[in-house]
């Protein structure tokens, strides 16, 4: 069987509706087997893939063409994961639609990855995906995910305001220097170095002594970054 719906996309558009059954299939192999068959089909398997998507009953074929549309990265598909991302009642369906956002790389799901980091199942993964976009829309959400009580998603949040470089982030990147995690401290750092603002410094230089060499060695690269040495604070 696997060999079969690996050769179905040599077949093209006819095939199509026997590699989405085939999404039901118990065995992972034969699922990933039939979605690579259909990013080999191109084109022709998007509008079947998302209408799947949106209205199939079965949650593991809507995962599935949410995968498959992320492996084609046609930014065709774009609203239709955001309003998978939004609106499916399955989790497994929100986590698919995620990752083929992230495939894509399209800016325009950056309003219903926003919405994602309220959902603590999804927050992390929308955090990582919000950290590669870097859009200057999600400044006002990462930044009260600096507040997270997963350090996983202020790890992510950290490290994505300094990407956007959107100057309200400052204060909150500065208070993330006291933040129990290492990670999180670090890439608060890296993120003010990137920020420019030499309002930054003070709060830096306390962290010169911190038990933890990763985040005394970026603290030095940012605070030389700006403009600072150890002369200058004498």
């Amino acid at each position: 069987r696997n060999h079969a719906a690996s050769r179905l996309g040599e077949i093209g558009t006819d095939a199509i509706p026997k590699l989405i059954e085939l999404f039901l299939e118990d065995d992972c192999v034969i699922r990933e087997a039939a979605t690579s068959s259909l990013v080999q089909i191109g084109e022709p398997a998007i509008d079947p893939l998302i209408e799947a998507l949106q209205e199939d009953e079965e949650w593991a074929v809507r995962e599935q063409a949410a995968t498959a549309l992320g492996k084609l990265r046609t930014v065709k598909a774009v609203e239709p994961l955001n309003k998978a991302l939004r609106h499916d009642k399955d989790g497994a369906v929100r986590t698919a639609a995620i990752w083929a956002l992230e495939r894509i790389g399209d800016p325009e799901a950056v309003p219903a990855l926003v919405d994602a980091l309220m959902d603590a199942t999804l927050r992390e993964d929308a955090a990582r995906v919000l950290k590669k976009l870097g859009d200057s829309r999600a400044t006002d959400a990462l930044v009260e995910g600096l507040q997270a009580s997963n350090w996983i998603v202020r790890r992510h949040a950290a490290e994505a305001l300094g990407k956007i470089g959107d100057g309200r982030s400052l204060d909150p990147l500065i208070q993330a220097l006291s933040d129990e995690d290492w990670l999180v401290r670090r890439n608060a750092a890296e993120s003010l170095a990137r920020l420019k603002d030499s309002r930054a410094i003070d709060s830096l230089v306390t962290l010169l002594e911190d038990e933890n060499e990763m985040v005394r060695d970026t603290v030095e690269g940012a605070l030389a970054s700006l403009g600072w040495t150890p002369e200058s604070s004498t």
